[in-house]
């Protein structure tokens, strides 16, 4: 079965990264425009959502929050839990990182994504997401989001 597992993830990643080219740009020009777009106004689709980081890294996410600035679920795994949190726009991860540097501790931060979690998991996340490891400083205290056992 986790041969089935890893095919399943795989044909997934494959489906996701061949949606994207196709994706990108597919909305309509801005009404005050008038007509065709430039190659500058195409939009970019977010390159992940909670539901895909979630199937790749092995868990199905239970939705936290639902905002404008972010979206964040829990997965809980026989490995740990953790919290995967996606934004709108870089702008937010980066305003969400800056806030999170106050409590220390280290976290999976992809494009528009952050994954918090114990540090002993999140090189086994990163080698199924990708992303890099950012050391925000020392830990002092529990860093923001992160799932309780009672949660």
């Amino acid at each position: 079965m986790p041969n089935e597992q890893r095919l399943k993830r795989g044909v997934l990643a494959a489906a996701c990264l061949a949606f994207l080219p196709a994706a990108t740009g597919c909305g309509g020009p801005p009404p005050e425009s008038g007509g065709a777009r430039e190659a500058s106004d195409v939009t970019v689709v977010a390159p992940a959502r909670i539901e895909v980081i979630a199937s790749l890294t092995g868990c199905e996410a239970e939705i936290r929050v639902e905002a404008d600035e972010l979206r964040e679920g829990v997965c809980r795994t026989a490995e740990g839990d953790y919290l995967i949190t996606t934004f709108p726009a870089e702008e937010y991860k980066l305003t969400w990182l800056d806030t999170a540097s106050v409590y220390g501790g280290r976290y999976l931060v992809g494009p528009r994504w952050a994954i918090t979690a114990k540090p002993e998991l999140l090189e086994g996340l990163r080698k199924k997401v990708g992303g890099t490891v950012r050391d925000l400083g020392a830990s002092r205290g529990t860093a923001p989001g992160t799932p309780s056992p009672s949660s």
